[in-house]
């Protein structure tokens, strides 16, 4: 298989045998980057192709963003066809990518050591929910269970939900897709140096673990605790977008020159110059509940535009709350071209978000090829295999059965 792609992963080639959205998030990201990605699929696709809203079954909205760049091919790898077929591709792959519970890898016969004896340097990267080492291991793991098992339905009711509650994005699927990246890259590094691959395992309930308890680790960070979890500025209710006089603005006065500026700025503001809770840093976090109900009374008696005025002038960071469809208009994301309309085969003109990097060595970061139809690829990535084309169609029967 050639490839054209540009970008920083020029060349480099992945075998993706992820779905829903960990995998396939972090699969996009590469192939923005510049990686051929093949995308293997059941006779069924990925469990997000069924989810609308869609204009053609089989072709969901966020099938469509997480899957762009891709080639899909459809494998039965429960045939001994299809799996020879996949064994085939590793070698001739960089990167082997699953989301598949290892249990169910080693069943299909596609664990780690099955793979390497096929193709000795591969980088196997097996996105999990558990460190496979633990009582979890065989665990299945989902956004909502690892969100969960995290605390972040904790930390919503502590924060002032009326009781537990998810956080409404795929937190833990994106956040461990990010790490997924990553991973890659580095293994892709250590390799150019050693020409050695390796396997890596990436575990959604350990990487959400680090990412919440980087913050509210708090007071257990020591043995014995010097006090509770959980970081005060971050939970306080009062810590939410302020109301204006005529609507809502997010403001945050963070070190001790905002405040300065803000005291000087505001009249109704400078009696709190002496006020021992906000004269340093340490006193407003530990008065935190205090200091943001104080400044949710003062933004009230101006507008928003009003305040906006005082804040830019004191430079202090405010912005304003946005709405999905105030993001697409947002002037900075329209004059950086964030957005791009492309002109999907099957889908009609769609929108989609750009790679948030910029890179000197690829000012015109190609934008990834449109997400494609389940098995559109099959017959080529067969063919550069060496199948021929009955073959294939014996193939893509038996997967269909």
């Amino acid at each position: 298989m050639t490839s054209t792609s540009s970008g920083p992963l020029a060349g480099v080639k992945i075998l993706d045998l992820t779905s829903v959205v960990l995998g396939p998030f972090a699969t996009h990201i590469l192939a923005s980057l510049g990686a051929e990605v093949i995308k293997v699929e059941t006779c069924e696709g990925d469990t997000m192709r069924h989810v609308g809203p869609m204009k053609n079954a089989g072709m969901g909205h966020i099938f469509l963003h997480a899957n762009a760049g891709k080639k899909s091919v459809v494998l039965d790898l429960k045939s001994p066809d299809g799996l020879e077929a996949l064994l085939a591709l590793t070698c001739q792959s960089d990167v082997l990518i699953s989301n598949v519970r290892p249990a169910a890898m080693a069943r299909l016969g596609l664990d780690y050591e099955s793979v390497k004896k096929r193709s000795p340097n591969i980088i196997y990267v097996s996105c999990c929910g558990f460190d496979q080492e633990g009582p979890y291991a065989a665990k299945p793991a989902y956004d909502d269970l690892i969100q969960g098992a995290a605390g972040v339905p904790w930390l919503m009711k502590q924060y002032g939900a009326p009781e537990p509650c998810y956080a409404p994005v795929t937190l833990a699927d994106r956040v461990t897709g990010l790490h997924t990246v990553y991973a890659v890259t580095a293994a892709l590094y250590e390799r150019e140096k050693t020409g050695v691959g390796q396997s890596v395992v990436v575990p959604m309930f350990e990487a959400l673990t680090q990412f919440v308890l980087g913050d509210h680790m708090a007071g257990l960070t020591y043995d014995p605790p010097a006090g509770d979890a959980g970081y005060a500025r971050l939970l306080t209710p009062h810590r939410k977008p302020y109301k204006t006089a005529d609507g809502y603005l997010c403001v945050l006065i963070y070190n001790d020159k905002h405040w300065q500026s803000f005291f000087s700025s505001v009249d109704e503001a400078q009696a709190l110059k002496t006020d021992q809770r906000f004269m340093t840093h340490t006193a407003r976090a530990d008065n935190i509940d205090a200091v943001y109900a104080e400044v949710s009374r003062l933004m009230q008696m101006r507008t928003t535009h009003a305040w906006q005025a005082i804040l830019q002038q004191c430079d202090i960071p405010n912005m304003p709350i946005n709405s999905p469809e105030d993001l697409i208009r947002d002037p900075q994301h329209v004059a950086t071209g964030f957005f791009k309309e492309i002109d999907h085969p099957t889908e009609g003109k769609i929108r989609t978000t750009g790679n948030p990097t910029k890179w000197s060595n690829h000012p015109n970061l190609a934008s990834p090829t449109p997400a494609p139809t389940l098995g559109q690829h099959t017959r080529e990535v067969l063919s550069s295999l060496g199948y021929s084309e009955e073959m294939i169609k014996k193939m893509l029967l038996a997967a269909i059965k």
